[in-house]
């Protein structure tokens, strides 16, 4: 997709998230003198094209009472991942989940699923239930337990 001086401004106007105000395209469109239907078909026309990958809330889970959140990391057969992987992606509980490279012999595991939880138990059930899912397809798991919240960012373009 061919982008113009105006795509790269709106780019960077909402780099660091949408304003959060009621009406955000107009906020976005009186910053950037257009009309905010012109915001809204430029920002869906950078989705379909792949130039962006989503326009969502990144809500903070600390701040929701979610403190007990793991990153639960599983070692399943090579030729299983994309199978298994969607069945554990598509748990209600789990907010993301992705293959990694395995880095043997220190690093056994290809999968990883994140789980937010209000409790330790809470977490605990749910890595049992990813682990029912997998079954005898996995091998081992661990749950590596944040204790901090990172702030997550993507690539950021300068205005």
């Amino acid at each position: 997709m061919q982008t113009d001086d105006l795509d790269r401004r709106l780019i960077v106007a909402t780099q660091g998230g949408m304003p959060l105000v009621p009406r955000p395209y107009d906020a976005l469109a009186e910053q950037l003198g257009i009309a905010a239907a012109e915001v809204q078909a430029r920002l869906a026309a950078m989705l379909e094209s792949g130039l962006i990958r989503r326009i969502g809330a990144v809500p903070n889970h600390y701040a929701l009472g979610y403190r007990h959140n793991g990153m639960t990391v599983w070692d399943v057969a090579d030729e299983r991942i994309d199978e298994l992987g969607e069945k554990v992606g598509a748990l209600p509980f789990v907010t993301h989940c992705y293959r990694r490279p395995r880095h043997l012999p220190d690093w056994p595991y290809n999968l990883f699923a994140m789980v937010h939880c209000k409790s330790r138990a809470e977490a605990d059930q749910r890595v049992a239930e990813i682990a029912a899912l997998l079954g005898s397809a996995c091998r081992a798991h661990d749950v590596l337990y944040s204790s901090r919240i990172l702030k997550k960012t993507g690539l950021r373009i300068a205005g």
